[in-house]
Formats: structure tokens, C-alpha cells, sequence
């Protein structure tokens, strides 16, 4: 008869394997730090240390400064459109509420690479509909869910981004590197981002970034809408704080 392998008792189990799992699910639940983790399994700190660079070595995890989040070969492994399914379950309500408060489309948008792509649209409850964009790709400079993604690059990746040559989609997209710059800064001091007629001509949408337990960008909700009614006029900084709100309310953090 063939042995239990799950369980911990068993002859079969390695123990290291155990060990690396139950790291993973502590940083797959946020925990970030060495010490954090360590505070919640029976192992010497010096173990913990050893695995944690051991999945680093093989991509598992990764590390920003001293905190640790889901490496890049287990997101893979996991799929993307696994997770942006699991993300679209989560943020449907809110974009529901979202386009009902707001009497527009709203819709949410995943980093692609270098690229945006939206994954999913509630449409606007009023007669004056816009398309639906869900499965479009499109450049990160282009729309308010690209740049709210792009505020939160460090500046390697911005500039190695703006040296590319920059498409226009319309006559007034803004393609200025310095221009691109400035408005980064202002997105991150404001938490939201503010596109008229750049993604496309008669369209503004305005919006913010979903982050994970470690600040990562999983997403960004935004609203859209004819840009004669919206935002409405001098409404714009109260519709981004609205949009910006939800965003952090989808997935509520510890403080810090």
C-alpha cells in the first residue's frame, strides 16, 4: 500500500520541501520581511534565511530592499490568467458601485509587460454608452491605467520606457518625455491619474492602481466617458479621489 505523502510524518516527505512550502504561503499572505516570517514558523532564523535565498536562487521569490514577495518563475507557473481571473472576481463590485455613483463605464486593466491590458468593463447605466475595450493592449503612456501603472516604476525603468519611440493613438496624446515625467510625479503625489481626448478622441478616464500586500500593481480600476460630461467640469480631483479610494479599499492593508 502506497504511503501518505502529505503527511508530515511520512518517510516519503522532505522536509526542506515542507519548509520552502509553508515560507511560500507565508509570503504568498504578505508576510515580507525575514522576521516576520521567521516570527511565524518553528524554525532558527538562520534556516529561514537559507531557504528564503535558496528560492530567491531559483526565482521563487523575490526581494525589494528587505522585504520578500512572490517571485517571477512561481507567477508564471501560476499563470496570468488564472490571477486576472481572481482579480476580476474581486473588483466586479466595486466597479459596479463605481459605475453606478459615477453614471459611467468603469473597467479594470493589468500590466502586460511594458503594455496595458483591460480584462474587464461595467458598462455606463446612462442612454450614451462607450465601446467596450476589454482585451485591448495598449502602450503604457497612453490612458490614465498606464500611467497610474507607469507612476509606480522606479526611474530605470521609466527612462528606458520613454527612450523607446512613444506612438500617438490621437492629436493630443502626449508623447514629451519630460511631459510624461512631470505628470508621473503629480500621479504619485495625487494617487490617480487624469486622461482627456489622449486615448482616444471624445474619451477621458480617470484612475488608480490596485496594489498588493507588498505595494506591487495588480491592476488599476478606472472610469471612462464621453469627455464633454466627464469628468464633470471642476469634478475631475473629486471623481480621481473617489476612484483612488475604492482602489485601496479592494484590497485593505495592515498599517504599517
Amino acid at each position: 500500500m502506497p504511503r501518505n505523502t502529505t503527511d508530515p510524518a511520512s518517510p516519503s516527505t522532505v522536509q526542506s520541501v515542507d519548509r520552502a512550502f509553508a515560507i511560500l504561503d507565508l509570503v504568498a499572505a504578505g508576510s515580507s520581511s525575514l522576521a516576520d516570517i521567521t516570527a511565524q514558523v518553528d524554525l532558527p532564523k538562520s534556516t529561514v534565511a537559507r531557504l528564503l535565498g535558496t528560492l530567491e536562487s531559483l526565482k521563487a521569490v523575490e526581494r525589494d530592499g528587505g522585504d520578500y514577495g512572490i517571485g517571477p518563475r512561481l507567477s508564471a507557473l501560476v499563470g496570468r490568467e488564472q490571477s486576472w481571473a481572481r482579480l476580476r472576481t474581486l473588483v466586479l463590485p466595486h466597479l459596479r458601485r463605481l459605475a453606478e455613483q459615477l453614471g459611467e463605464a468603469t473597467g479594470l486593466a493589468v500590466p502586460d509587460g511594458d503594455a496595458v491590458r483591460y480584462v474587464l468593463q461595467v458598462d455606463s447605466p446612462t442612454p450614451v454608452q462607450v465601446r467596450d475595450w476589454t482585451d485591448l493592449v495598449n502602450p503604457m503612456h497612453i490612458g490614465s491605467p498606464g500611467l497610474a501603472m507607469m507612476a509606480r516604476w522606479d526611474q530605470e525603468r521609466v527612462d528606458a520606457y520613454l527612450a523607446r519611440p512613444l506612438e500617438r493613438h490621437t492629436a493630443t496624446t502626449v508623447v514629451d518625455p519630460d511631459q510624461i515625467r512631470a505628470r508621473l510625479v503629480a500621479i504619485r503625489r495625487d494617487g490617480y491619474s487624469v486622461v482627456v481626448d489622449e486615448f482616444a478622441d471624445g474619451i477621458a478616464s480617470v484612475a488608480a492602481c490596485v496594489l498588493g500586500a507588498n505595494g506591487q500593481v495588480l491592476g488599476t480600476i478606472h472610469a471612462h466617458g464621453p469627455s464633454y460630461r466627464f469628468p464633470p467640469d471642476g469634478m475631475a480631483d473629486d471623481v480621481g479621489r473617489v476612484i483612488a479610494t475604492t482602489a485601496r479599499s479592494i484590497l485593505p492593508h495592515p498599517a504599517a
